[in-house]
């Protein structure tokens, strides 16, 4: 785990799509790219751009040095005990669906019991629905507090050792709720069951590290850790990489291939079948250095501090509903009465504010909102109050126009 303040968070010139102006609220989506990420994807393709793994010419090797350079990068940031416990995927999605089918699809049987939570992401229901139907396997959703965080007094009350596994977000990308990861791995390790956190809205924002966790998998994306897309990681414990098979089959993946049988390599190589995103692993690297060079504790403060500067403004306007707790980590959704998202967002378009609108993959949790949509702001280390301030002007033009 690196969370030092290493240079003052002043940022927005490092941003070269952000044109002066422009109010960028959809960090949550994706990040915009700072210039050293950028530069680094360059060089690699442009410079020093050779496949891994398989080479023995030098510009090879340099290039497999590198790529497993970047996995230490992100077993460092993490609080990893060792980069083999990293596996390199697409993306959060594609790690949930990993531990679904090579974890959950070989572990659990009929009977029973998965537990999730009202504020999960798409990616984060639908891999374990599919692994349900196929095995008989029952899924239990964990009801939220007043304020919209994770019940985990609930979740302990109907926690049974039936409960193989539990699968949670660390931080909401509809409300940004933080969850007290340490205390849901206790509560499942309680009952035999283990746990998986979404870390994708985490680790852009709050210092994370697996051994004070205590968690067994843990997934994230690169895009929205000011990396590029198509790359992301599954960390697990390392027995439980062990003991999994492999869901994909092809090159790199294996220790030796005949047509009588195929014996694999150990992990993380056991997982990444083909040739992987190499220049997406380095883009990925040089994300997080760029964030460990601002200090997570800074970026931490840095978007509270906005949070707070919009949820007290919007408190000010009648017609406005803002959701989840006043300690969101980077995140406001918000809706208007009378009002539907999409016109909110296309409005403040005009005015040259970028937010997200929509049910953000998080459909379960606008039913139990008891609303069809939100409009949702969300911070990254670019923005700054004027950013807020142009989401203000942004809204009080809505309410004008909607009466």
């Amino acid at each position: 785990m690196i969370a030092t303040q290493t240079r003052p968070l002043d940022t927005l010139a490092d941003f070269p799509a952000i044109p002066e102006g422009w109010a960028y609220l959809d960090t949550a989506a994706t990040a915009q790219k700072p210039q050293a990420v950028i530069d680094a994807i360059t060089r690699a393709y442009g410079e020093t751009y050779a496949t891994v793994h398989r080479g023995v010419y030098q510009r090879s090797a340099d290039m497999t040095l590198a790529y497993e350079a970047a996995r230490r990068t992100v077993a460092r940031f993490i609080g990893a005990g060792s980069e083999n416990e990293i596996v390199f995927v697409r993306g959060a999605t594609e790690g949930i669906n990993l531990v679904a089918q090579c974890w959950a699809g070989t572990q659990l049987k009929a009977g029973d019991r998965i537990a999730l939570s009202l504020l999960e992401h798409h990616s984060n229901i639908v891999p374990w629905q599919m692994v349900a139907e196929r095995l008989g396997v029952a899924i239990d959703v964990i009801p939220l507090t007043g304020d919209h965080r994770i019940d985990l007094d609930a979740m302990a009350a109907m926690l049974t050792p039936r409960h193989k596994l539990v699968a949670l977000c660390h931080v909401s990308n509809v409300l940004g709720s933080v969850l007290d990861g340490r205390r849901a791995a206790d509560i499942a390790h309680g009952v035999g069951a283990k746990i998986l956190l979404d870390g994708c809205q985490a680790v852009p924002r709050v210092a994370v590290d697996m051994a004070a966790l205590d968690c067994d998998f843990y997934v994230a994306s690169g895009h929205k850790l000011y990396g590029p897309t198509g790359i992301g990681f599954l960390w697990a414990r390392p027995e439980l990489l062990e003991a999994m098979p492999p869901y994909q089959g092809g090159g790199s993946m294996i220790d030796r291939v005949t047509f009588q049988k195929t014996t694999y390599a150990p992990p993380p190589g056991r997982f990444e079948a083909g040739t992987p995103h190499i220049v997406g692993a380095l883009g990925l690297a040089a994300g997080i250095d760029y964030v460990t060079s601002l200090g997570l504790d800074a970026i931490h403060a840095h978007e509270t501090a906005l949070v707070t500067r919009t949820r007290e403004a919007l408190s000010t306007l009648n017609s406005v509903r803002v959701y989840g707790p006043a300690d969101s980590a980077g995140i406001v959704s918000f809706t208007i009465e009378g009002v539907h998202p999409h016109d909110i967002g296309t409005i403040l378009d005009e005015e040259r504010v970028a937010i997200r609108a929509g049910h953000h993959c998080a459909q379960p949790l606008m039913d139990a909102l008891g609303v069809p949509a939100t409009a949702r702001a969300s911070f990254g280390v670019y923005n700054g109050p004027q950013d807020v301030d142009a989401l203000v002007r942004g809204i009080d033009r809505v309410t004008r126009i909607f009466g």
